[in-house]
């Protein structure tokens, strides 16, 4: 498996199509959080990182897709697959790795934001005034969600050897996943069920991990989706002859 996420890791930050993926998320949120005025953390006239929270999701719906599309579609369509597949590894492994591999290059592209939190923490009067437990679990719940979104791409990437429409694929379930549920619970038709409906929704869980307090259940919802999207890739692979 460590072979596997190596030779991942190494693909993508040596191709520029993966620094540009990076940049382009770095840009939009530097521009979403700083210059734009209607997002803008100046305008707001508080320290906190609520626009980034609010709005990287969003972003992730795309970047997230644009790195795993390739994962396996690319692996399908020049016939390394059923290469990799004639070595000692399983389809675990080579789900794992590849999955371990997408969650890494999400934490490298997180990584920078930090300089939010402590631009926002200077900023603040005094210095400091941030609520310190909301950003970390927001930042736990945007990495839970990005790891979905992963999980979910690599599934979608196992389902063709084009490019194109893994990435598709991708954007669309996470998006219907993400929004779907609260926007289909917020109408009238289902009465005592909408609660638990929307509660089904990515968003949901992401906001309650974003008011400072994890609970657990929320942590497991997540990695429950996790596993359920990464086993429908292993009992792809293994249909592959």
């Amino acid at each position: 498996m460590f072979t596997i996420f190596k030779k991942e890791v190494h693909s993508f930050l040596s191709s520029l199509v993966g620094y540009v993926v990076m940049a382009v998320f770095l840009m939009a949120m530097g521009l979403l959080v700083w210059v734009f005025p209607d997002t803008s953390v100046l305008e707001g006239g508080y320290a906190d990182m609520a626009s980034f929270f609010n709005l990287a999701p969003y972003v992730f719906l795309f970047l997230i897709p644009a790195i795993t599309m390739r994962s396996i579609a690319e692996e399908r369509k020049i016939g390394t697959l059923e290469l990799l597949f004639t070595k000692p590894v399983t389809e675990w492994q080579v789900v794992g790795g590849k999955f371990l591999a997408a969650c890494f290059l999400l934490f490298l592209t997180l990584l920078p934001t930090l300089l939010y939190y402590f631009s926002v923490y200077q900023l603040g009067n005094p210095v400091g005034n941030i609520d310190t437990a909301s950003v970390q679990g927001s930042y736990l719940g945007l990495f839970l969600l990005g790891c979905v979104f992963a999980a979910i791409g690599l599934f979608t990437s196992s389902l063709t050897d084009n490019q194109i429409v893994a990435f598709l694929l991708g954007v669309f379930i996470s998006f219907i996943l993400y929004v779907g549920f609260s926007s289909i619970a917020g109408l009238e038709l289902w009465n005592g069920a909408a609660y638990w409906l929307g509660w089904l929704g990515l968003d949901t869980q992401y906001n309650a991990l974003g008011r400072g307090l994890i609970d657990s259940r929320n942590v497991i919802y997540f990695l429950s989706l996790v596993l359920l999207a990464l086993s429908a890739t292993r009992w792809k692979l293994t249909q592959r002859n």
